[in-house]
């Protein structure tokens, strides 16, 4: 899954009370220059003239047989239930909270919990019930909102109900909202999976916007199509129903539509995709997607990449724990 572009260092910061301390360094192919961090919020072009579209990952027929190949000897030598005590029961995923710092916020919104689950990847290595611990975990942080931001799947469009059990059980104040990730188009199945997901009152945003109303303030939840495997990315139609004064959210499940969508008066995109690598070893992390880092501030919106609950190819995860990422906004310190 090597990428075919070069990257480049840049900084991942996070927002502390004395502004933006750099952690460390991530890489980035160069689509990601204009991510550079920015004291004012960049400029953004209309919604009309932004480019999302990323080049679809293809794989040689030989390395994808070898790797269903490994999935199943993994799966067959117990790596599901390995996975599950490694990663997915309590105590063994990490809870990031991310607080995040909006100039203005209404007083109604001040507090907002938004949970993310990203990832998933049900299939070989996470079945029916191995979320259990986690959706209880989720809720627990009592959120007005859970997003999930792709990946449901890893082969096929039924694996999604295998965990639809567990996800009917997150229980958020407002809503339960989710994008598509490049997954989820296997067999181009996916109006099976929103059908099913609406029945448990979980909807998912195909390049549109949810507005949902707190006291006397609007929340705007814009969702995307994958960047890489949607058949119309465009956030025109979704973001035209984003009024001003909404506190916007964008989940994208791809973090290279950061800096593209990052504009004044969003507060934060929610993305996946990357596993913060999975296996974060020299050579192993170069070989899936390009991985921003957790957090990255563009302008005056915050990018936040979660490193997903599931796993592709192994039932295993070295330097990257999964995670439930909690985001808190406020107004102080803004």
């Amino acid at each position: 899954m090597a990428s075919a572009v070069r990257s480049q260092e840049l900084p991942v910061c996070r927002e502390g009370p004395h502004g933006l301390r750099v952690l460390r360094a991530s890489r980035f192919p160069p689509r990601w220059r204009g991510a550079r961090i920015a004291a004012e919020p960049p400029a953004v072009s209309s919604p009309q003239t932004i480019s999302l579209r990323q080049a679809p990952r293809r794989f040689s027929s030989s390395r994808l047989g070898a790797m269903r190949l490994l999935a199943r000897t993994a799966r067959m030598c117990g790596g599901r239930g390995l996975y599950r005590r490694r990663h997915l029961a309590p105590g063994r995923f990490e809870i990031r909270r991310e607080v995040v710092s909006v100039p203005g916020l209404a007083p109604d919104l001040e507090g907002l919990r938004c949970v993310q689950l990203s990832d998933l990847h049900a299939g070989p290595f996470l079945g029916r019930g191995d979320l259990s611990a986690v959706v209880e975990a989720a809720n627990a942080l009592g959120p007005d909102l859970v997003f999930l931001t792709g990946d449901l799947i890893t082969h096929e469009w039924r694996e999604a109900l295998v965990v639809l059990d567990d996800l009917g059980r997150l229980t958020p104040r407002l809503a339960t909202l989710a994008v598509f990730g490049n997954h989820d188009y296997h067999g181009r199945e996916e109006g099976r999976i929103v059908e099913a997901y609406r029945e448990r009152g979980i909807d998912f945003l195909r390049n549109e916007a949810r507005r949902i109303a707190v006291g006397a303030a609007t929340v705007a939840v814009v969702g995307l199509e994958d960047l890489e495997e949607g058949k119309v990315v465009d956030p025109a139609p979704a973001r035209a129903g984003v009024q001003p004064g909404d506190l916007e959210l964008v989940l994208c499940h791809n973090p290279a539509g950061g800096p593209p969508l990052a504009r004044p008066g969003c507060a934060a995109v929610f993305s996946g995709h990357t596993h913060g690598g999975q296996l974060d070893l020299p050579v192993l992390r170069r070989q899936g997607p390009s991985h921003p880092g957790l957090r990255l501030r563009l302008g005056g919106t915050t990018l936040i990449v979660s490193r997903g609950l599931g796993s592709v190819g192994l039932p295993l995860r070295i330097g990257a724990p999964t995670d439930i990422v909690l985001a808190t906004f406020t107004g102080e310190g803004a």
